[in-house]
């Protein structure tokens, strides 16, 4: 078992090395210097996406949405809440699928907003509609203990 966790830097994508012990300190970016975690989502395009899935050893929680989305809009300020309440146990992201269609089609998006949670790489729940912050971050801790000790 690791002592240590990869985190991948929200501003300039450098990938960090985190004793597990320290997570909870406010750590900082090596290269950049800013926190590792803001409490915040972050946007990504095809190429952060994939560095944050492959380098990541925390979870993720993706947001797919499109800015003519009605629901989606109305999920954002929850999605924000919730990434407050899930750092930094989870890195929160949102792509963009009006813009990143890609990506909607290789994850097979087909509803918006969907929310996926990734763990090693991997799809582990998908849930699709708009949700509140207490629901997410329920879901999110329900999914979370079929796959994470403790």
């Amino acid at each position: 078992m690791s002592e240590s966790l990869h985190i991948v830097c929200p501003h300039c994508s450098a990938t960090n090395r985190i004793p597990l012990a320290r997570r909870q300190e406010a750590p900082k970016c090596g290269k950049c210097h800013t926190s590792l975690f803001d409490g915040k989502p972050l946007e990504v395009g095809p190429v952060s996406f994939v560095k944050h899935l492959q380098r990541n050893d925390i979870p993720l929680l993706v947001d797919f949405w499109a800015p003519w989305c009605g629901p989606c809009k109305m999920m954002a300020p929850a999605f924000q809440q919730a990434a407050a309440e899930l750092e930094p146990g989870l890195r929160l992201l949102k792509v963009n699928t009006e813009a990143e269609q890609q990506l909607g089609a290789q994850y097979n998006i087909r509803s918006i907003p969907t929310l996926a949670l990734f763990h090693k790489g991997r799809e582990v729940a998908r849930q699709a509609g708009a949700m509140g912050t207490a629901d997410i971050v329920r879901w999110v801790r329900n999914q979370a203990a079929a796959w994470q000790p403790g």
